[in-house]
């Protein structure tokens, strides 16, 4: 027979960004190793509903490691104990029968707890929106390869285009900074020859929709640490010097047309 496990889950319970908080102690049975920690919460949440109460809420989406939205701290890191995971591929052989468990939404200002464990992260949506784009000319589709893109301009821009937006970066960050995930997606499409027309507006509107809401990047590096993808920090340098380039540029631009 398999062996499963006790666990103490001390979860945080929150009915809204106005209400007061606390944490609530429940304890779950039978727990299989080989579920994955979303999965352990499903039996938390069917014993609540059988006892009367109100389930927890947890964001949760594609279950596979893409969409980002099942971020939460778990025994005070961002996505949990296991390295470039994010939360819903953890799994419950990474804790041990009889362990305590402490599980809390992302724990930054700029995510306001919408109740308990989801949190609004529009704010990165709001640094997309001010330049996460490329311009697409009208007309026929051009072939695929009619724009040659260096093969070492492409890996790099890939390794970019792997953030899933989940805000790991910033919980994990002492200044809830959002630099990982800007320089992210503004590298992505800043590397590639189709995303040359916008870049320096792109670079200069994401990064100053970004200082709207987050802190400022001192350099600790907890945001690869806890990023499920590990989004290299080399990006935060490469989006500072197009950010400079671009007050030069974008007033040179702006000069020419006025």
């Amino acid at each position: 027979m398999e062996n499963t496990m006790t666990l103490t889950l001390k979860v945080w319970r929150q009915n809204g960004p106005d209400e007061t908080g606390r944490f609530e102690t429940y304890e779950v049975n039978e727990i299989s190793p080989d579920m994955s920690f979303l999965e352990m919460f499903d039996v938390l949440n069917e014993n609540l509903i059988s006892d009367g109460e109100e389930p927890v809420e947890i964001a949760s989406d594609c279950r596979e490691g893409i969409c980002g939205t099942c971020g939460c701290m778990i025994n005070g890191k961002a996505h949990g104990p296991e390295k470039a995971t994010a939360t819903c591929q953890l799994h419950m052989r990474k804790f041990s029968d009889g362990d305590t468990i402490i599980v809390e939404p992302w724990q930054a200002a700029s995510f306001p707890v919408i109740k308990d464990l989801v949190v609004d992260r529009s704010p990165l949506d709001r640094i997309i929106e001010a330049g996460g784009y490329i311009t697409v000319p009208t007309g026929s589709a051009p072939d695929a390869n009619l724009i040659p893109v260096p093969k070492d301009a492409a890996d790099t821009a890939f390794d970019a285009a792997a953030c899933i937006g989940c805000g790991a970066c910033v919980a994990a960050c002492p200044n809830s900074a959002a630099q990982l995930f800007t320089s992210a997606k503004v590298q992505h499409l800043n590397l590639l020859p189709q995303g040359q027309p916008e870049r320096w507006s792109r670079t200069e509107d994401m990064v100053e929709t970004m200082e709207e809401y987050f802190g400022s990047c001192t350099n600790h590096g907890e945001c690869h640490e806890a990023c499920p993808k590990e989004i290299p920090l080399d990006f935060i340098a490469y989006t500072n010097r197009d950010y400079i380039k671009s007050k030069r540029k974008n007033r040179k631009l702006l000069g020419q047309s006025s």
